[in-house]
């Protein structure tokens, strides 16, 4: 009979997904209470929700995005996950320069996530830079930057 209080801020589409979260836990039986804050108050207290919706967004390596959030004892770890052997996994990772044989260890790593159920990730967000035909230099970046004295108009 316990109730579980997700936590979102109020943005639109934050707060349309972890809605339709707490839709999912209570069609499968799970009592789930709604809090829904502004961004000032949400962003104080983040890692301190019990049950909370927040995004990553993307990292150079993924890998980058479990040394954050993931890794036992880290200031961004709102899961408040603590797993020895995903940290030694996670170390091992971090220290390998080889993409392929870092793929191995990340897909070990991403099993281990998902078999002990550390997070909820309801799909994947699209995101999308719309710019002018024949602008060069203004593609989408990963970390979401605009350099603009890197744009230029292409020559016909």
């Amino acid at each position: 009979d316990y109730e579980h209080e997700l936590f979102s801020i109020d943005d639109a589409w934050r707060k349309d997904t972890t809605d339709a979260v707490a839709a999912q836990l209570r069609d499968a039986g799970i009592k789930v209470k709604r809090t829904i804050l502004p961004g000032s108050t949400f962003w104080n207290d983040w890692v301190k929700y019990p049950f909370s919706s927040t995004n990553w967004n993307a990292r150079p390596l993924g890998v980058q995005i479990w040394a954050l959030a993931y890794r036992s004892g880290e200031a961004w770890n709102e899961f408040g996950y603590a797993n020895p052997e995903f940290d030694a996994l996670l170390s091992e990772a971090l220290a390998t320069a080889d993409v392929d044989a870092r793929r191995e260890i990340m897909a070990r790593g991403q099993k281990m996530l998902q078999d002990d159920g550390v997070t909820i990730q309801p799909y994947w967000r699209s995101l999308y830079n719309h710019t002018r035909e024949g602008l060069v230099g203004a593609g989408h970046h990963i970390g979401f930057e605009y350099h603009p004295a890197r744009m230029a108009w292409a020559e016909e």
